[in-house]
Order: C-alpha cells, then sequence, then structure tokens
C-alpha cells in the first residue's frame, strides 16, 4: 500500500520539532528547579516533610510529567490526522503547543490553579486532533 503525503504535510513534521523543543524547555526548567530548591536526582518529588519548597518543585515536575503523559497521543493523532488533513492539523499541533508551554508556566509557579487558564488552548486541539485521526480511518474504511 503506498501513501501519497501532500505537499503539506511537511509542516507537520516541523510541529514535532517545535514539540520537541517545547520539551527541552520543560526538562530544563525540572533541572533548574532541581538546583534551586535542592532536589537530588533520581528523586521524582520532593516530600514536603524533606524540604520546605517540595510543593514549588513538585509543581514544576508535575507540569512536565502531565505533558510528558499526553506526549503519546498529542504526537499520534498529530501525525495520523495530520496525513488527511495536514493544515488543520498543523495549526491545531501549533495551539496545543502554545497552550502546553502556558500550561506549564502556570503550573510552575507553585499554583496548581494556574495551569487550569491555558486548557482552553490545548484542550480543544487535542480533540480536534482526535477528530482528524477518526475522519481518516472513517476515509480508509469506506474507500473504494
Amino acid at each position: 500500500m503506498a501513501i501519497e503525503l501532500s505537499r503539506d504535510f511537511g509542516f507537520v513534521p516541523l510541529v514535532v520539532v517545535l514539540t520537541s523543543f517545547l520539551n527541552i524547555y520543560m526538562s530544563m526548567g525540572v533541572g533548574r528547579a532541581r538546583k534551586r530548591y535542592n532536589v537530588p536526582y533520581p528523586t521524582l518529588y520532593a516530600v514536603e516533610s524533606d524540604n520546605k519548597d517540595a510543593k514549588q518543585f513538585n509543581c514544576v515536575q508535575r507540569g512536565h510529567q502531565n505533558f510528558l503523559e499526553t506526549l503519546p497521543l498529542f504526537l499520534a493523532t498529530l501525525i495520523l490526522g495530520g496525513l488527511k488533513h495536514p493544515q488543520l492539523a498543523a495549526v491545531l499541533g501549533v495551539a496545543y503547543v502554545v497552550g502546553r508551554y502556558f500550561y506549564f508556566k502556570g503550573y510552575s509557579t507553585g499554583v496548581p490553579e494556574n495551569r487550569l487558564k491555558s486548557e482552553i488552548i490545548f484542550m480543544p486541539a487535542m480533540i480536534a486532533l482526535i477528530g482528524c485521526t477518526v475522519s481518516l480511518s472513517v476515509s480508509l474504511l469506506t474507500a473504494g
């Protein structure tokens, strides 16, 4: 089975690269927080009884961890949905990445509720990417 990619699909891998840069940015943020709040490796989360800055560090760590937890679904729907709807998937992918950036920034303030404002950006983008992937599936299942 041959797959013919439209020229516009070229935007989709660029969003994957943008996502990689966001992951690097978040990883570096966690690394800086480890130094600032004295949380050595391999500790994943700080314990409040041992570290007065545990909540602050844990918020930074959680912001990145949540991104990693959703990354496989995002990339799968971006790439698969992009096969049929490359421009739309790329725009939705950028919206998702921007929303995730603000999610991380909000969470990193140490006030977990600050992360919620950005969900209005990335959640609709994720749902729409799932829709793009369903559209691809329906097209394949009903073809010829």
